[in-house]
């Protein structure tokens, strides 16, 4: 049995949304060194959390793509750049290529991916907690977006406050 459910997850998210982004942004202006910290965090993740039990990312969530993810994505479809791009994806007006809609069209009945080995490398590094760049993941607001769509995010945002109370 998982040990947390979605429906608690987005009820947390909710509730104590505004207080983590405040944290977050704190967090991305100090001087704490945020690996050591984001590396704990990371590890204890998923000591709690199964994105087999979740999958909210490809469920609400889109990826960006690369033109290389869509050139590997659409050899293995028998598919053209173009064909693949047309049918599936869009530029927003972030200028990022996203997928068209959401659910992803890649998302299996049982919570997995049914092209896992040449998925898009925004989801390979998702939801981003075990990257070099933490600063920059905590000042580009990754984490802040992604909090009400991800449990992993929340329980790592909530290490990371836990981990570093009192010296902000």
């Amino acid at each position: 049995m998982s040990k947390f459910s979605v429906a608690a997850h987005t009820r947390r998210a909710a509730k104590n949304k505004l207080k983590l982004r405040a944290f977050l942004r704190k967090l991305g202006q100090s001087k704490i060194q945020l690996n050591r910290y984001a590396k704990q965090a990371d590890k204890e993740v998923w000591q709690e959390i199964d994105c087999l039990d979740c999958a909210n990312c490809c469920k609400k969530m889109t990826p960006t793509y690369t033109k290389k993810d869509i050139n590997r994505i659409a050899k293995h479809l028998n598919m053209t750049y173009q064909q693949y791009f047309d049918k599936y994806l869009y530029i927003d007006s972030n200028k990022d290529i996203i997928n068209r809609k959401t659910p992803c069209q890649f998302l299996g009945k049982d919570h997995k991916c049914t092209i896992y080995k040449i998925r898009p490398d925004d989801c390979r590094g998702f939801p981003h907690t075990n990257r070099k760049d933490i600063r920059y993941q905590v000042q580009e607001k990754t984490y802040a977006n992604n909090l009400t769509y991800c449990p992993a995010t929340l329980v790592f945002v909530e290490k990371m406050q836990a981990a570093v109370a009192g010296k902000l």
